[in-house]
């Protein structure tokens, strides 16, 4: 079914709802939300629209259809559950020429009610035509996560200056052009953030001056651990929205996958024994692009403040005069260990998680060893693939139990994800002994034994069942 997309203005117009129960209820409420004269017509009606009729909200007709209930009304929806009243109800609503909406009834309808996603005034509507209103819902959902919520705020902004605009600038093509670079820009970036006076202030600044060079800035960006599913809705808007990407070496294929098409990536990634990145190299290459006006993105696999460098290079960005902004990801210990189905804290066996991170022999000698050995407590090491043998010596050799169980969890959240399992006293040898690889993350404690009973995703732990599994069943 072809139809014809319109948005009307109901403002202070009579609309009919023919029906009293929960659909009709929710029906009238979208409408008096846009402004109509609501009318409902039915027997009986819910508690939510006999309250609206007391109120005086909505005008209650009393009684099954008649076709007088139509005079005066600019459209009718058809919401009593009953097929043979509202096929009725659409006959009269076709002689009268008024617009009618049968729910669940795409052949009596004239006009169809979308899935609607709402940035007010910016309004997206989808239809199927009514051949899948569930496919409309599943869409919508995808538009949902995609538009931020202070594209409100910014439409709304635009429709105040819009006089001034067109005035300042007469020919359509440039007001386009300043569409793009200021209102797109800088200042949907001051509105993304809060600073409604800041972005209405650099919206007059920018009308008033002669065209400027337009201000590049940078997002950190955590991608998390690499299943795509995992990537929050603020990522997602970030890499569609970028014009460079600076991504790490771990940053999944199918995370990149979601970036806008044209984005120049270029992986700057830290690899051992081969080429490497460093980091005032990534330091520079974001200054470079985003003093040419181009928004960056530095894409980190995990989070960005968990092991990922991302306050130096704030830090960085501060003293150089970049715009920034950060948005967080799922750091690998959260979400390895759930996909390895391992809590980091249970009340029987932890009641603390500790991150650390063990990537060379000088972090490692850094670490208060004492503490990161008392039991009942998870230990999450990053990057310790490497140092299995030292952590295992220093642990043992400051009081934590040789049958202490651990997990290490490899491609944590990826398809080819892999856990191993054992005790501390076996650590370095079964890593070996299945060819560990990074990256990956070890999980130390208690808690990593009940990897074995509640695994979920991917095959099942390669090790055996240790004593806390036994006593977590029994629970």
């Amino acid at each position: 079914m072809a139809l014809y997309p319109l948005f009307a203005d109901l403002r202070s117009r009579a609309v009919l709802v023919v029906g009293g129960g929960a659909v009709a209820e929710r029906k009238a409420g979208r409408l008096l939300a846009a402004g109509a004269l609501v009318t409902v017509g039915a027997p009986e009606l819910s508690a939510g629209l006999r309250e609206k009729a007391a109120r005086g909200v909505v005008r209650h007709l009393c009684g099954r259809f008649e076709p007088h209930w139509l005079d005066g009304a600019w459209l009718v929806v058809a919401a009593t559950g009953d097929a043979d009243v509202n096929r009725r109800i659409a006959e009269c609503a076709e002689r009268r020429r008024v617009l009618v909406n049968v729910v669940d009834d795409a052949v009596l309808s004239s006009f169809h009610v979308p899935a609607v996603v709402e940035r007010a005034p910016l309004v997206v509507a989808i239809s199927s035509g009514g051949a899948a209103p569930a496919l409309a819902s599943h869409v919508r959902g995808r538009i949902e996560a995609l538009l931020e919520p202070s594209l409100g705020a910014l439409a709304t902004l635009a429709q105040r200056w819009r006089g001034r605009l067109r005035e300042r600038l007469p020919d359509a093509a440039a007001r386009r052009r300043f569409f793009e670079r200021c209102l797109l820009g800088p200042v949907a970036d001051l509105l993304r953030r809060g600073r409604a006076e800041a972005a209405e202030a650099e919206l007059a600044r920018a009308l008033a001056g002669p065209a400027a060079a337009p201000q590049g800035s940078v997002v950190l960006v955590g991608a998390g651990p690499g299943d795509p599913g995992l990537l929050t809705l603020a990522a997602l808007r970030a890499l569609g929205t970028a014009d460079v990407i600076l991504h790490d070496r771990l940053v999944s294929a199918e995370v990149l996958a979601l970036a806008r098409r044209d984005a120049e990536a270029i992986d700057v990634g830290k690899r051992v024994g081969g080429h490497r990145s460093q980091q005032d190299e990534i330091h520079a290459l974001m200054l470079f692009h985003a003093r040419a006006g181009r928004r960056v993105v530095r894409l980190k696999a995990g989070d960005p403040f968990v092991f990922g460098r991302g306050g130096e290079e704030l830090e960085f960005l501060r003293a150089h005069g970049v715009a920034y902004e950060v948005v967080p990801g799922i750091t690998a210990a959260l979400a390895c260990a759930a996909y390895a189905g391992v809590p980091l804290t249970h009340r029987e066996h932890a009641q603390s998680a500790r991150l650390v991170t063990a990537h060379c022999r000088d972090s490692l000698d850094t670490l208060d060893w004492p503490a990161l050995a008392a039991e009942r407590q998870t230990l999450a090491v990053y990057m310790g693939v490497a140092g299995l043998e030292t952590l295992r010596a220093r642990l043992l050799e400051h009081g934590r139990a040789p049958g202490t169980p651990f997990a290490l969890v490899e491609n944590g959240s990826r398809r080819e994800q892999r856990v191993v399992t054992g005790t501390l006293a076996e650590l370095p040898e079964r890593a070996r002994a299945h060819a560990v690889q990074a990256p990956a993350l070890l999980i130390l404690g208690e808690v990593a034994a009940l990897a074995q009973c509640l695994h979920w995703f991917g095959a099942p732990p390669l090790g055996r069942a240790t004593e806390p599994i036994r006593e977590a069943r029994a629970a």
